[in-house]
């Protein structure tokens, strides 16, 4: 499919096909020399050759997994995509480039290590979008790079790649890097385990590379992170990848002394990951410059949104300057990060692997759906563990810390369980981590604290021992399973309580091409949770003590076993994924409102903000 490149840098008319229909005419991209195809009726282009349907009118390629510009030039236009001319970055700037406005750009706009003709030959762009369901939304996207060679990557950098057992990009990688490398704005939406971190570190080096900054004035790159698991994982990857180009990075997040941090800070480095609200910290101390940073990246930005970061992000951008390269990572797209993006972001490139209007499960994870009663959970807990080979990593996921704590005790002596958890101090969830990641702890016992973010390989097995808030949580807490194309198993306790998430969860299911229980299709037919619960009777109220928590009679939209209040209203079970947040939220406080509420009425905050676990 491809063509003979022009002298030109824009798009030209290719040959003359008697084949096409009209008005369709063909295209030839100046700077990867592939054929499009462009109706200048309706100024629509696509990559797929267009053909007649049966009445007569020219059928659009698929919509869903081609790779598309959103708009193309015109070839008398002659105009270019100028990466310095980007407007200026007020607080009412917009992302418009999501509606396809963008003017091509000129193949002199190239950063160095970057070669435009590097996608693979031995498959099509089109069949490699349509097969990895790769979309964009931008002008005049670059073709992906679907080999590590193609990149033009440092061969250091490349080595550092195969060593680390990487065959060839992931799709977010191939499609974003060649949009990162011409310093473009990038909202990537994909799964997690997709390779993200990598699709914007590497593109990092290379930004440093150029720009050539004094690390002692500041960091030239700020990679901002929900959590601190996270934030040490990126760290890792950066002091990985970027040793043998001698980049230096830290890790800023709370739970840990400000000594050591600051005194990095001071020795001047390139690049800084931090959690948001030590970043701010460390900001108000005036102890930390952000004036020279030009490439700045929000990793798991739904994340972060959801913990209630977006005033410290906005904080810590207006120190930011507004020249800068800005790329955000998120696994949803949801409306609260759409408006965040649209007041960051400029002239954006959106990448999107999988669809994105809909929540989807890793395909290659295997989830089972079992409907048990609270009493019958132990038990299943245990034969799953004992089905697995001895050693084989296992993360269960709580609702509570108590029943985090609780669980590890049973499992331990067995199994070699261990919890982490929010009320955990640094030093504690740091060697949790480090024995559960060498497989002396086999088994990881944890709140939603570790839901996202930690990147550990081989984990075979993910047990919602407690269903999760919502459906989000769900998608993101079986994703620490069959990551990096690897297969992976999930199963999932469910419960009558758990009905209102029925709906949901059958989506998710049916969109991964899961088989789904009789049970949870006789929930959704029967109305979600809202009807009477199997353990009770009665009509509302706080119910019976049950194991230290309180259970309503009705189940339906309280929290149930083991929650640390079950009352109709009692709001959404939270687990803070660090301190940083703490400052910000008064957790006790919080606590007491939420009981406070009446058991027959479920509004006010504490519907909105939960009860802390």
């Amino acid at each position: 499919m491809a063509a003979i490149l022009t002298a030109s840098s824009g798009p030209s008319y290719a040959p003359e096909d008697p084949t096409l229909p009209k008005p369709w005419k063909g295209l030839v991209d100046g700077t990867t020399g592939y054929i499009y195809f462009w109706n200048p009726e309706t100024n629509d282009t696509q990559y797929e050759k267009p053909v007649h349907s049966s009445n007569g009118v020219s059928a659009p390629a698929q919509k869903s997994a081609v790779f598309v510009s959103s708009s193309v030039q015109k070839p008398s236009q002659g105009q270019h995509y100028d990466p310095n001319g980007r407007h200026s970055r007020g607080s009412n700037s917009k992302v418009t480039s999501l509606k396809g406005d963008q003017n091509a750009r000129s193949s002199s706009d190239h950063h160095e290590g970057y070669d435009s003709l590097g996608v693979g030959t031995d498959i099509s762009q089109e069949s490699y979008c349509r097969h990895n369901e790769i979309s964009v939304m931008g002008g005049d996207v670059p073709a992906p790079l679907t080999s590590f060679e193609a990149t033009g990557f440092p061969s250091e950098i490349v080595r550092e790649m195969h060593q680390a057992g990487f065959s060839a990009p992931t799709p977010i990688q191939a499609q974003s890097w060649p949009v990162a490398l011409q310093g473009r704005d990038i909202v990537a939406i994909a799964k997690t385990g997709s390779g993200k971190t990598l699709g914007y570190l590497i593109p990092g080096f290379i930004h440093l590379k150029n720009r050539r900054s004094n690390p002692q004035l500041g960091p030239t790159i700020l990679v901002l992170s929900p959590t601190r698991e996270l934030a040490t994982q990126i760290q890792a990857e950066a002091v990985k990848f970027g040793k043998s180009s001698r980049i230096s990075c830290t890790c800023l997040y709370g739970g840990a002394p400000k000594g050591p941090q600051l005194r990095e800070l001071s020795r001047g480095v390139d690049i800084v990951v931090a959690t948001p609200g030590r970043l701010n910290d460390i900001l108000e101390m005036r102890r930390l410059s952000l004036g020279q940073v030009s490439y700045l990246v929000l990793d798991e930005a739904d994340r972060m949104l959801d913990m209630g970061f977006e005033p410290q992000i906005r904080k810590i951008v207006k120190e930011v300057p507004t020249q800068r390269q800005t790329l955000m990572y998120t696994a949803t797209w949801p409306k609260g990060v759409r408006k965040i993006a649209a007041d960051l972001l400029v002239n954006s490139v959106q990448v999107n692997i999988g669809n994105v209007d809909e929540l989807v499960a890793n395909k290659s994870i295997t989830q089972h759906i079992e409907v048990l009663s609270p009493m019958e959970k132990q038990r299943r807990l245990e034969q799953i563990l004992r089905s697995n080979e001895p050693g084989s990593k296992i993360i269960i996921f709580c609702s509570t810390k108590k029943m985090c704590d609780q669980l590890s005790r049973n499992l331990t002596r067995n199994f070699g369980a261990a919890a982490i958890h929010g009320d955990k101090s640094q030093g504690e969830r740091d060697y949790v981590l480090s024995q559960f990641r060498t497989g002396r702890s086999p088994v990881l016992v944890a709140t939603d604290v570790a839901a996202r973010g930690l990147d550990i390989k081989d984990i075979r097995v993910v047990v919602n021992f407690d269903f999760p808030t919502g459906i989000e949580d769900y998608v993101h807490r079986i994703g620490r399973t069959g990551r990096a194309g690897a297969s992976g198993l999930a199963y999932t306790f469910f419960s009558d309580q758990d009905a209102k998430h029925a709906l949901d969860l059958v989506k998710v299911l049916e969109g991964a091409n899961q088989s789904v229980p009789t049970e949870l299709r006789d929930m959704v037919s029967r109305g979600g949770g809202m009807g009477k619960a199997r353990w009770g009777s009665g009509q509302g109220g706080r119910g019976g003590r049950f194991n230290g928590s309180y259970v309503g009679r009705n189940g339906g939209r309280g929290g149930g076993w083991n929650n640390s209040s079950s009352e109709r209203g009692g709001g959404r079970g939270y687990d803070r994924g660090s301190r940083d947040s703490d400052r910000y939220l008064n957790v006790d406080a919080s606590r007491k409102r939420s009981r406070s509420r009446s058991p027959n009425k479920g509004s006010g905050w504490s519907d909105k903000k939960s009860r802390f676990t």
